[in-house]
């Protein structure tokens, strides 16, 4: 499977933003997809999951109210809609695609699949 991501972008605080994230190459539908960031001098973090059925969706709890994944398995693309963004946000932003069980659905250890990362900087 390749991802692919794009969206990324400079905004001020309390702006948005959108991630996409398109697929190749694999059985889209049957994939768990996930969002992880990274900030400079930082581990990579868990930002939101979603179940390969969309039944059931997962966030940080930073992410909570602000943060929203969804899928359109049609187009094979995974989304992370971004509002209210603060400084903190700012960070590289990889998608993942994997089968993860669900005690590993928030772990990067769940996700055999990984994009190129897009820049998300959010300014004071």
């Amino acid at each position: 499977v390749q991802l692919q991501a794009s969206g990324g972008g400079l905004v001020q605080a309390g702006g948005s933003l959108r991630l996409s994230c398109a697929a190749s190459g694999g059985t889209f539908s049957s994939y768990s997809m996930a969002w992880f960031r990274q900030a400079p001098g930082k581990e990579r973090d868990f930002v939101a999951a979603i179940r390969w059925g969309a039944s059931s969706t997962y966030y940080v709890d930073s992410a909570k109210g602000r943060f929203t994944i969804s899928r359109d398995n049609a187009v094979s693309t995974v989304y992370l809609q971004m509002n209210s963004l603060k400084p903190e946000d700012t960070a590289e932003y990889y998608c993942a695609a994997g089968r993860p069980i669900i005690s590993t659905i928030t772990r990067s250890i769940g996700y055999g699949y990984w994009g190129q990362g897009t820049q998300v900087t959010v300014s004071s």
